[in-house]
C-alpha cells in the first residue's frame, strides 16, 4: 500500500519572527511550497499591519468620543467664534476655519504640547 505515496509536505519558518507555516494539500511538493509561501506572506502582511497600528494607537493617546471631549466649539450666533478648548486660542472668523485656515489651531496645538511635555 505504501508503494504509491508521496511525501509532498512543505514546512516553512521565517527565521525572523518565527512564524511556522506548513502545507501538505497538494500532491505536488511544488504546489505545497508556493501555497505555503502565500499563506506565510499573508500572516507576515498582518503582524506588520497590526504593528502599525498599535504604533498608531500609542502616537494617538488615548481618544474618547463622549459628549463634552470635543477639541473646539463653533459659535455662529449671537456672535461668531472659533475657540480650541484645550489651547484657549479662539478665531472670530468660523467661515475661514470652515474653508480650511487652521494654522493658528496647529501652531496653538504645537505650543501646548511641548508645555504638557514639560
Amino acid at each position: 500500500q505504501s508503494v504509491n505515496t508521496t511525501d509532498s509536505a512543505v514546512r516553512i519558518t521565517h527565521l525572523p519572527t518565527g512564524t511556522v507555516v506548513s502545507c501538505q494539500n497538494e500532491k505536488s511538493q511544488i504546489q505545497n511550497k508556493a501555497a505555503a509561501m502565500r499563506v506565510l506572506q499573508s500572516r507576515l502582511l498582518e503582524i506588520k499591519r497590526r504593528e502599525e497600528e498599535a504604533k498608531k494607537k500609542s502616537i494617538a493617546g488615548d481618544v474618547k468620543a463622549s459628549w463634552g471631549e470635543q477639541m473646539r466649539s463653533y459659535v455662529m450666533a449671537p456672535y461668531q467664534m472659533v475657540k480650541d478648548l484645550r489651547t484657549d486660542y479662539e478665531v472670530n472668523n468660523p467661515s475661514a476655519v470652515f474653508d480650511g485656515d487652521l494654522d493658528g489651531f496647529i501652531a496653538a496645538g504645537i505650543r501646548w504640547r511641548k508645555q504638557s511635555q514639560n
